[in-house]
This record gives structure tokens, C-alpha cells and sequence, in this order.
């Protein structure tokens, strides 16, 4: 029997209050409205249409908004947006994907009208409405309403995807179409972390052939810049972070170096300084904290050294910068989603890695069921998993 125009009831992971494990409960799925879809998510995946998930992935962004010190509780709220699924139906005005089609849901719309869709030096979109958190933006649809209901009361979405869930809603230009032959388990991690993390070196590091890299933490965002430095002909990539277990993934992947700042006898910026005559030429901070991306921008080279910030803590609010580090020549900038316009970028992504140009599969170490959602987080806590695939 058809679905479409129906109110769906189905399984989702919902987050009540601040600190709490998530709740494995019975949601009421509302049809899509104009210019957005529902997504079966079997693991997965997103759109402004419906459709379900497929499979899922964690990402520590969403433990950002249950952590205590997070600046904008919205509860309660359904987190996820690291997804594959395929489309269950489509509202009026969508032409980008219909049902049947496998999608990925993005957090990163792209309108392709406003000045930044238009522009090749960015990948922001307008409509990512607030710029000073992104995080907590699109935590309703564009009605101002939400599509998700849960014992009679609204629920939030969850930056414009909300993935932990059977079915979704999202709109047409946060969904990105796949080839009907893609593996949804494998590829819902171009939803988020790899394309973050390799765009970051490919896209906004650019880093160059012969260079030296560093790179600061190493979970799914940085090993995945691990893999972009090598596949952007780096001679060099020192890869840091304060677990060493996370070290043997790293070198298979294409780490030269790996250092643990608690086990050096000085800043971990002035060994790599020493290693690498002055510093290195890019670094790629991954982990969040001032004090770590303080140490990735000090042990890159005066006159040209670059760093890229990519990953954020949930109460970095800025960064102090002397004004000689600035005057010498290094250079800080910032990524969003490895700098991929999405709709555009991901099905050329997904071309990649079938062609075998990254392995996706290397970045995955837990697949469980989707009813252990709260355990996936512990292993995440832990520093026991990089990625975790949940499925329904």
C-alpha cells in the first residue's frame, strides 16, 4: 500500500533533555510540502521529500547538542545527519530526485541561486540562515514547522537532515542523488565526516605535490584529511592525536609520522617544528580546541605555512592570534563540509570511490543495530570507534 500523502509511523532515536541517553521511540512522520522530500533511511540518508534511511553513522556533532555547555538546547530535538536512504516521496516543485532514487541527505544546502552557490569560492548557501551556529540551524523546515511529532508533542529537526530515524524530511537542496548501484551502509559517510575531512585537504588546504602535512586529530575528519593529503601527493604527513591506539589506522592510511603530545617532553608544535625544518608547509586541525589548533597553526612555517580549521569543540568560541604569526606569512582559514558544493560534488565523490580513488571502508570499525544507538555513542566516547554504522 502507498504511503505517499500519509502520515508514516516509524522507529527513531529521540533526545529529550541535556545529558541523557537517547530514547528508542515511535515517531509520526508527516508527508513533505513544496520543494521538499521523505527519505526511507534503511541507513541514512536525506532530502526535503520523504524518504527512508538505510543506514547511519555517528559523528561527534551530534553529542554537541545534548553536551551540557552546548550554547542552544533545543529539545526535544531528532539528531543525525551522516546518512544514505532512498526516496519515499517527493512534495510539489521537486525535480531533482522522485521516489526510488538513493540520496544522500546534507546538512549544506545548495540553492544554486544565491551569490555563494553562484560563486566557486564557496561552498556556503544562503539559506544556511545562521551563520554564527551552524549547528543549530535549520532546526525546522522552512514553514517554520517540524515534520516529526512524538507522544503529541513537536519535535526539532536537526541541521536540515535528522537521520536517526526511519523515515525523514528534508528539502530539495539538501539531498543529493546517488547511482542506483551504490552501496548506501558504505557511502553514507560522504554525508559528513570523510568529505569533510578529505575536502579539507583537497579543497580549502589544497595542499600541494612534495609538501609537508600535519594533521590534528584522528578520528573519521582526520584520518579522511589523512587520505586527501596523500592523494594530493604530500611527501610528509605527521598525524597527531592524544590516543595512539588511533596510530596503526593512521599510517595504513597514509600517516608518515604520528606523535602523541602527552608522551613529548615539549610542545608538540616545536617537535614538529624540529622534524621538519621550521615547520610544516600545511596543518589541518581536526580536533577542536584552542589549544589544539593554537599548536596546529604554530607548527606551520612562517612566509607561506597554512592552516585549516575544521573540527570545533562545543564551547570553542574563538581564537586568540598573535599579530607575528600573521606578519611572518602563515595564513589560518576554515572549512564547511571540505568545501563541496554538495549536489553538485557528492555523486562525482561517489564516482571516486567506486573507481577505488579512497577506501571508505577502512574508516568503519562498529556496524551495529540501530535499537544500540546509545552504545555506538559510548564507543565514540571512548575513542574505541572511528565511525559506527547503525542499521535498521
Amino acid at each position: 500500500m502507498s504511503t505517499k500523502g500519509k502520515v508514516i509511523k516509524c522507529k527513531a532515536a529521540i533526545a529529550w533533555e541535556v545529558g541523557k541517553p537517547l530514547c528508542i521511540e515511535e515517531i509520526e512522520v508527516a508527508p513533505p510540502k513544496a520543494h521538499e522530500v521523505r527519505i526511507q533511511l534503511p541507513g541514512f540518508m536525506f532530502s526535503l521529500q520523504t524518504a527512508t534511511i538505510i543506514a547511519t553513522a555517528l559523528c561527534h556533532t551530534d553529542a554537541h547538542v545534548i553536551h551540557p555547555k552546548f550554547t542552544e538546547p533545543m529539545f526535544p530535538v531528532l539528531l543525525g545527519h551522516e546518512a544514505a536512504g532512498i526516496v519515499e516521496s517527493v512534495g510539489p516543485g521537486v525535480t531533482n530526485v522522485k521516489p526510488g532514487d538513493k540520496v544522500i541527505p546534507l546538512y549544506t544546502p545548495q540553492c544554486r541561486k544565491c551569490k555563494f552557490c553562484l560563486s566557486p569560492r564557496t561552498n556556503f548557501c544562503a539559506k544556511l540562515r545562521k551563520v554564527k551556529n551552524l549547528i543549530a540551524d535549520q532546526e525546522v523546515m522552512d514553514d517554520k514547522t517540524s515534520r516529526f511529532t512524538c507522544k503529541g508533542k513537536s519535535v526539532y529537526h536537526f541541521m536540515g537532515t535528522s537521520t536517526f530515524t526511519q523515515y525523514t524530511v528534508v528539502s530539495d537542496i539538501n539531498v543529493a542523488k546517488l547511482d542506483d548501484d551504490a552501496n548506501l551502509e558504505k557511502v553514507c559517510l560522504l554525508g559528513c565526516g570523510f568529505s569533510t575531512g578529505y575536502g579539507a585537504a583537497i579543497n580549502t588546504a589544497k595542499v600541494t605535490p612534495g609538501s609537508t602535512c600535519a594533521v590534528f586529530g584522528l578520528g573519521g575528519v582526520g584520518l579522511s584529511a589523512v587520505i586527501g593529503c596523500k592523494a594530493a601527493g604530500a611527501s610528509r604527513i605527521i598525524a597527531v592525536d592524544i590516543n595512539s591506539e588511533k596510530f596503526t589506522k593512521a599510517k595504513a592510511l597514509g600517516a608518515t609520522d604520528c606523535l602523541n603530545p602527552r608522551d613529548l617532553r615539549k610542545p608538540v608544535q616545536e617537535v614538529i617544528a624540529e622534524m621538519t625544518d621550521g615547520g610544516v608547509d600545511f596543518a589541518i586541525e581536526c580536533a577542536g580546541g584552542s589549544e589544539a589548533m593554537r599548536a596546529a597553526l604554530e607548527c606551520t612555517t612562517v612566509g607561506w605555512g597554512l592552516c585549516t580549521l575544521v573540527g570545533a569543540a562545543v564551547d570553542d568560541q574563538e581564537l586568540n592570534v598573535s599579530l607575528t604569526d600573521v606578519l611572518t606569512g602563515r595564513t589560518i582559514n576554515g572549512t564547511l563540509f571540505g568545501g563541496w558544493k554538495g549536489l553538485d560534488s557528492i555523486p562525482k565523490l561517489l564516482t571516486d570511490y567506486k573507481n577505488k580513488k579512497f577506501n571508505l571502508d577502512a574508516l568503519v570499525t562498529h556496524t551495529l543495530p540501530f535499537d544500540k544507538i546509545n552504545e555506538a555513542f559510548d564507543l565514540m566516547y571512548q575513542g574505541k570507534s572511528i565511525r559506527t554504522i547503525l542499521l535498521f
